[in-house]
């Protein structure tokens, strides 16, 4: 059995599109929300948890409404086509908004941008398991986030250069280039795959994989052994705790960029793409050399790569080009994780629970994001900027020691006979 490489690329699109978006809000809503609105610290770290807040309720909405949803183009189409007009109608009025120092124009629509994309997130991310056969999800996921890190480097670079060093730029370029990639990677997805044929297809195929044998670590009645759970459950707060290093660093560096190191204008995408370019170049051959040593110990080298990359980024009290050095280490140790946590909670799962796995997996990571704004925000109002980096470091070690403690979840498949099998394909 292969993976169909090519389907999955253009499945990719969507995640592509989340990606960039997720990209520039990271890094333009809390510039807007500081230089023209004047809103402090805590509540714009408050304001950014925004998202995941809506998220952590919305995207179960969503994504149930969408397996109950069906149309001549699929249950997942739809929302995604929904979705992505409206977000991209909306989205082009937030700089408009920043432009007029407009508040009440900027909050709305950056509301309604924020739950459009609660409406497709769920059904573009559900899209993935629904037309690959179970066994080769782990490798699909490998690609769709290398297309979602494609998404993340598109809108950085267009930070970089559509960002004039001024004092007050306008982010109405940028913003207009994210929205044209957004509308012509959701064109590309619905010219290429035909969600409704094909998901037809894939659940009678999957059907007769569940017939002839169950996936995962359940006992014979059904329920997850407690060593097992017990596994998971440190799995889930190893998820948690990564992902609050890393979310306080994603959502505060442009402005931690500004305030300690002078950078000005769009040059504090600069670190961002030589991190997000690194992960990119990093996906397969971390892959590869999961499948050796197993995926634990890959998430155990990437969480030390992270550490080390952030207590370097304390060290730097001015811009130094050395920073995209330590930023290159920061992406191949994002990269090592990312790939390998979701197949570890999904390998703890039945093949019929993996939906519901991977809700854990998103409820896990988005509550990170919605704590870690807030507590990072309150310390860089109240203590010092400063103090991002060492923050990052103590709950990125925190992760290394529950991760330690996971029993369960890894995988080594058996070695390929050469390196190119790895890159085998069904087209």
């Amino acid at each position: 059995m292969k993976l169909n490489t090519k389907r999955t690329f253009f499945l990719g699109l969507a995640f592509l599109s989340i990606s960039s978006f997720w990209q520039l809000y990271d890094n333009i809503i809390p510039l807007i929300l500081q230089n023209t609105f004047g809103i402090g610290e805590t509540l714009t770290g408050t304001i950014m948890a925004l998202d995941n807040v809506l998220a952590l309720f919305l995207l179960p909405v969503f994504g149930a409404m969408s397996d109950r949803t069906d149309t001549k183009y699929g249950k997942r189409t739809p929302f995604i086509v929904i979705g992505t007009g409206i977000s991209v109608l909306f989205m082009l009025l937030i700089p408009i908004a920043d432009n007029s120092k407009n508040f009440v124009l900027f909050f709305l629509s950056l509301g309604v941008v924020l739950l459009s994309m609660s409406i497709y997130r769920s059904p573009a991310v559900a899209l993935m398991p629904d037309l690959t056969p179970k066994p080769l999800r782990s490798k699909a996921n490998s690609i769709i986030n290398l297309m979602g890190a494609v998404g993340g480097i598109y809108a950085l670079l267009m930070m970089s250069l559509l960002i004039p060093k001024v004092d007050k730029p306008s982010y109405f370029p940028v913003f207009l280039a994210v929205s044209i990639l957004m509308v012509v990677a959701v064109i590309i997805l619905l010219l290429t795959i035909k969600e409704k044929k094909l998901s037809e297809d894939m659940r009678v195929f999957n059907d007769q994989q569940d017939d002839e044998h169950e996936n995962g670590s359940s006992s014979s009645n059904g329920d997850m052994p407690k060593e097992v759970m017990r596994s998971l459950y440190l799995l889930l707060a190893s998820i948690f705790l990564w992902f609050t290093a890393y979310n306080a660093v994603t959502t505060a560096f442009s402005r931690y960029a500004g305030r300690v190191w002078g950078l000005t204008g769009g040059s504090f995408a600069n670190a961002l793409l030589v991190a997000m370019g690194a992960a990119i170049i990093a996906f397969i051959p971390i892959g590869i050399i999961s499948s050796v040593i197993g995926r634990k110990k890959m998430i155990l080298i990437g969480i030390l790569l992270m550490s080390a990359s952030y207590f370097a980024g304390f060290l730097f009290i001015e811009y130094s080009p050395l920073i995209n050095v330590v930023f290159a280490f920061t992406g191949i140790g994002w990269a090592s994780i990312n790939v390998n946590s979701y197949p570890m909670v999904v390998e703890m799962s039945k093949s019929s629970d993996v939906g519901k796995y991977t809700g854990l997996y998103y409820t896990f990571s988005m509550s990170a994001q919605i704590f870690t704004p807030i507590l990072s925000g309150f310390l860089l109002e109240n203590v010092s900027y400063r103090t991002l980096f060492p923050y990052s470091v103590f709950f990125s070690l925190a992760s290394f020691v529950t991760m330690l403690m996971v029993k369960h979840g890894d995988s080594k498949p058996p070695k390929k006979k050469s390196a190119l099998e790895h890159y085998d394909v069904d087209d």
